[in-house]
C-alpha cells in the first residue's frame, strides 16, 4: 500500500513518474492526503509550494482536495502564487481552487503574489477574478429576469437570456482573453440590457458582491 511518506518523499524530488506508477497500487487516501508536516501542509499544499504541476494534478485525480487550508488558513493556491509559480496557479485554477479564498489575515492568493511581487501570478490570478465576476454578473442577470414575480415581458426575458448565452458561449470559446475583454464583455451586457435593468432597477434583487463564487 502507498504511504504518506512515500508520497511525501516523491513530492519532494519531483518524482511524477513513481507516483503515476503507484497508480496502479492501493492509496491510503485518508492518511496521504489528510496527514500534514510541521507546518499543517499535506502532500498537494508541499507540490504547490514546490511548483510541481504535473504532480498536483495527478494528486488531485487521486482525490487531494483542491481547497484545503492550514490551520492558518493557507492554501494550496496561496502558495503557489506567493511563490511565483505561475503554470501551478493556472493548473489550481483549472481544477477548482477558489480564488477568494482568504488566510487568518484575510489575503487572499492574489494580495499574497502582490505582496512578494510575483507579478506573473498577480496577471493570472486577477483574469480568473475578472472571468469569475462575469460569470457571476451573468448569473445574475438570468436569475433575476427568471422570477415570475418580475415585470417582464416573455420577449423581454427571452432576450436578457439570449444576451447571457451568448456571454456564455463567449468565455467557454474566447481563446486567450485579456482582462479588457473581461471588462468589455460585461459592458456590452449592460448597455444591451439598459432598458430592461433600468425597469428591474425599481425591484430589489441580490448582486453578488465582486469576486464573489456563484
Amino acid at each position: 500500500m502507498t504511504t504518506y511518506d512515500e508520497v511525501f518523499t516523491r513530492v519532494l524530488s519531483g518524482d511524477l513518474d513513481t507516483i503515476i506508477q503507484n497508480r496502479q497500487g492501493e492509496w491510503d487516501r485518508e492518511e496521504i492526503f489528510g496527514k500534514k508536516d510541521e507546518a499543517g501542509r499535506n502532500v498537494l499544499a508541499a507540490a504547490s509550494l514546490l511548483g510541481r504541476s504535473a504532480i498536483v494534478r495527478e494528486l488531485v485525480s487521486h482525490g487531494a482536495r483542491v481547497n484545503e487550508q492550514t490551520v492558518r488558513g493557507y492554501s494550496s493556491l496561496h502558495l503557489a502564487a506567493c511563490w511565483g509559480h505561475v503554470d501551478t496557479v493556472r493548473s489550481l485554477l483549472e481544477l477548482g481552487a477558489n480564488i477568494q479564498a482568504t488566510t487568518f489575515r484575510g489575503e487572499r492568493p492574489v494580495d499574497l503574489a502582490r505582496k512578494y511581487s510575483k507579478t506573473g501570478c498577480v496577471d493570472c490570478l486577477t483574469l480568473a477574478e475578472a472571468k469569475q465576476d462575469l460569470m457571476s454578473y451573468i448569473v445574475f442577470i438570468k436569475d433575476m429576469v427568471s422570477h415570475s414575480e418580475r415585470n417582464l415581458t416573455n420577449e423581454e426575458k427571452n432576450f436578457c437570456l439570449r444576451v447571457c448565452s451568448t456571454k456564455s458561449d463567449w468565455i467557454q470559446s474566447f481563446k486567450n482573453p485579456t482582462l479588457w475583454d473581461f471588462t468589455a464583455q460585461r459592458k456590452d451586457i449592460e448597455d444591451s440590457l439598459q432598458y430592461i435593468l433600468t425597469k428591474l432597477s425599481a425591484q430589489p434583487a441580490d448582486m453578488p458582491a465582486k469576486g464573489e463564487n456563484v
